[in-house]
């Protein structure tokens, strides 16, 4: 189980909004510069932040993305579900638990499926990106 680039990329990239928070826009160029990231995938990713309502952009000269809340507000796991989707250890124990397994009655794994989950998602959705900024 490995996190893409779009979770790793996404996080690193809401932490340089957050350490300029209350300083006005960040530029998708600067935020680029800075992490040695791709403009046109960092473009993609903040559009799926901007609809998720985790930024908001301003345009012309001096325009960019700001937070949308407080860095203590915003939670890891937001970010990472933004752009990745729910957290899916093993398809028996997705966040709908709709997916019908034929070994479900015998199988002696589904709990730490469950465990492994429930234990990522509490990590994520405690830490902040001002927890971030703090360490």
């Amino acid at each position: 189980m490995r996190l893409s680039t779009k979770g790793r990329y996404g996080v690193l990239a809401m932490v340089e909004l957050a350490l300029h928070y209350g300083q006005g826009p960040v530029s998708i160029k600067e935020i680029s510069e800075k992490q040695k990231f791709s403009d046109s995938y960092m473009e993609q990713l903040f559009s799926t932040l901007k609809n998720a309502g985790l930024v908001r952009s301003s345009r012309g000269a001096h325009g960019g993305y700001v937070l949308a809340r407080d860095p203590c507000d915003i939670t890891v796991g937001e970010i990472i579900r933004a752009l990745e989707g729910p957290i899916e250890v093993a398809d028996c124990v997705n966040e709908n638990d709709n997916f019908d397994c034929a070994k479900s009655l015998e199988c002696l794994t589904k709990g730490l499926w469950r465990d492994m989950r429930d234990s990522i998602n509490d990590v994520i959705d405690h830490r902040t990106l001002q927890d971030l900024l703090d360490k």
